[in-house]
């Protein structure tokens, strides 16, 4: 594991910026490149002068955008033709299709957010997102929120802990519960605050 990171570290110092937006963009996508790998390196070499730690999270969370935007069309001009064809053998039928579809338009923006910011549906949230269509302004500006949540907390670990990869992965851990703790926060109040609506709507 420390060669890895060395190497990462040695592999964003050389290639700079676009180190980190390519490497980012692999992250977003399908490519298992744990972004507790990636960001805290180039957090280090802010520490050292030999990076911008805000320019490092610009092109952390640009490249995250990029890489999601690789699934979200992937699904939307592959997927989607071939889940309406063959979806059926599979018991996806076209209304479990239309219900996910209304789910995204209804709870696209929530969906995305909180999916940018956990482990494993990160890389996949951008799927059902391309699959529905979701709005593009509203699919880029949620995904920036939570990819630049994200790159931000995993980029001051590494410009304060330094290279101690198993500091690193230890506060990353933490700062991961926290996350998700934050996002069930997040999610609770927003469950809530639909069943006042639908309560308070008139029928």
């Amino acid at each position: 594991m420390h060669a890895a990171v060395q190497w990462l570290v040695d592999t964003i110092g050389a290639m700079g910026y676009p180190g980190i937006f390519l490497l980012m963009a692999m992250e977003s996508s399908v490519f298992p490149i744990p972004s507790e790998l990636v960001m805290p390196p180039a957090g280090y070499l802010a520490q050292q002068g030999q990076m911008n730690m805000f320019a490092a999270i610009a092109c952390g969370t640009v490249g995250s955008l990029i890489g999601a935007y690789a699934n979200y069309y992937a699904a939307h001009y592959l997927g989607r033709p071939l889940v309406l064809k063959y979806g059926k053998y599979v018991f996806i039928t076209e209304e479990k299709f239309a219900k996910v579809e209304r789910f995204f338009k209804d709870h696209g923006e929530i969906s995305t957010f909180i999916g940018r910011l956990l482990p494993v549906v990160r890389h996949l949230i951008s799927l059902p997102a391309g699959l529905a269509g979701m709005n593009h302004v509203k699919f880029s500006l949620y995904t920036l929120l939570g990819a630049g949540i994200w790159v931000t907390v995993l980029t001051f670990i590494g410009y304060f802990i330094g290279s101690n990869q198993e500091l690193i992965m230890k506060y990353s851990h933490q700062a991961l519960i926290g996350v998700i703790i934050v996002s069930a926060v997040i999610i609770t109040i927003y469950v809530r605050l639909q069943r006042r609506n639908g309560a308070s709507s008139p029928e």
